[in-house]
Parts: structure tokens; sequence; C-alpha cells
């Protein structure tokens, strides 16, 4: 299994101050603590090649459980292993062989052209220069992306800059590619030219994703497996097509255009 996750558990303490006019002078000697449990004890495996979908309501977990998959956060207790590596005690290993799209956040230099990022990526990542001329140009072409390179990125629509982040995100072949909400904000246009591009990726390279996302129409598209995350556990791991069955039984509605279209002409020519 290229991902193995067992009794993740995961708390953080939040600061609460004192209500009232007194509040802030209150807090800043005495503040009331509370413990957050963002992650209960949850456990799955995913194996390569495997495109599997994370969904949960807002504060369910699912960030958190990417960011301990992904390095950046710590558990307090229970084993995870991605590659046969400890995320967080293998950092320099772990992060040249994952990808990471956070649709909230960039990993692109906001006031440089995109292309500048990129270089700057290569060096981190020790591509060789052969390598990241091929890959570069692959990645651009297939998403579209060649007229932005010049282009600072602050400057891109938000489709362009989620296509500049998933280049980011593969230009060193990972073999993981995490991805949070990276459709989240998109027009209809720019989300299916994403989920094409991560469709293929995933057939053609085999590269394994794990897609978190509140739209169900990315999940549908993209993936047979679907785990649910809720209040820090998992909730349901297996096919869509069981989890659609199970709490969203099918409704098919049949519409008559042609009666529908008559009476509105019908009511038009009344007025």
């Amino acid at each position: 299994m290229q991902i193995k996750l067992r009794e993740i558990k995961k708390s953080f303490k939040v600061y609460k101050r004192p209500e009232g006019k007194w509040g802030l002078l209150k807090g800043a000697f005495m503040r009331n603590v509370t413990e957050v449990e963002a992650l209960g004890g949850i456990g799955f495996d995913i194996a390569e090649g495997e495109l599997v979908g994370y969904i949960g309501p807002n504060g369910a977990g699912k960030s958190t459980s990417v960011k301990v998959m992904s390095g950046i956060l710590t558990p307090d207790s229970g084993e995870c292993t991605i590659l046969g590596k400890i995320p967080w005690k293998n950092r320099v290993e772990h992060v040249s062989k994952i990808g990471v799209v956070f649709g909230q956040r960039s990993q692109l230099w906001w006031d440089v052209p995109v292309a500048d990022s990129f270089d700057v990526l290569k060096d981190i990542y020790a591509i060789p220069p052969g390598d990241y001329k091929i890959r570069l140009a692959e990645l651009t072409a297939t998403l579209g992306v060649e007229a932005l390179l010049r282009i600072p990125v602050r400057q891109l629509s938000l489709g362009q800059r989620m296509r500049c982040e998933l280049v980011a995100a593969l230009l060193h072949r990972p073999k993981i590619l995490f991805l949070d909400e990276p459709t989240i904000g998109l027009d209809a246009v720019s989300k299916l030219a994403l989920r094409n591009f991560l469709k293929e990726e995933n057939r053609k390279q085999g590269v394994t994703m794990l897609l978190t996302t509140h739209d169900m129409d990315d999940i549908e598209a993209l993936c047979e497996r679907v785990m649910v995350i809720g209040h820090g556990k998992l909730l349901y791991d297996g096919k869509l097509a069981g989890l659609q069955e199970k709490y969203a039984p099918e409704v098919v509605m049949k519409v008559n255009t042609d009666a529908m279209i008559a009476a509105m002409y019908n009511d038009l020519a009344l007025t």
C-alpha cells in the first residue's frame, strides 16, 4: 500500500476570550483553553494508482488528514506511512515523492512570473535541466498554460492559477498527489478541464491521487472509491455506487419540454 493510516488522532488547543467589554483585558492575563479533536482515530489504505474521493463537511478533518499525510502536521498518536516512510520524520525524501495542491493556498510566488516559480521549484526538487524542460513542455501544453508563463501570478484568473498550480505540483513527477479542493471557485469550463487532466494523469502516469472536495460532480467524474469523514472519524469507505445506493437513491424526473414551451408561448401571447 502506498498510503497507510492507523488510528491517527490529532487535537488542537483553541483559546476563548471571555465575553463582555472587559474580555480583551482579561484575555491578556487569563485564557480559557478548549481542546478540539480534529481526527479521532482514522485509518485507511490506498493502493498504487488509485484515485480516491475524500468528502465530508467543513471541520470534518479532511484538510488535517491531508496535512498529516503530507508531513505538515505531526499527529498526537497513531501510525502513518507514505511509500513506506513516516512523513514528518523523513521530510526531504517524502516531499520529493508527493505533490500537493491546496485550492485556497498557492505554492507559486505572487509577484513574479509563473515561469520563475517553476524555475525555483526545479532547483528545490533538484530536477535535471533536460528532464525539467521536457516535463514543463508536456504539462504546460496539456493544461494550456504556455501563454501564461511570463505573467505574474497575481494577474491570473483563479482557473488559470489552478492550472499552473497543477503544473507546479507535478513537475518532479510525484508518485502521489494530494488535492485539497482543487476546483473550489472555478467556473464550469475550468472544472471540466481540470477533471479531464487529472483523469488522464492518473490513467497514463499511474499517479495515486486523494481528492478532497465538496463538489460531488468532481467525485462522480473521477472516483470509483470514496471515503466519508465526519467529526474526525471515518464513516464510509467503499465504492461510490454503494454510497449513492445507500444514502442518495437516484430520482429520475421527466420533463415534457414541448408542452412546457407551448404553454409558455401561450402565456406570452395572452399578455
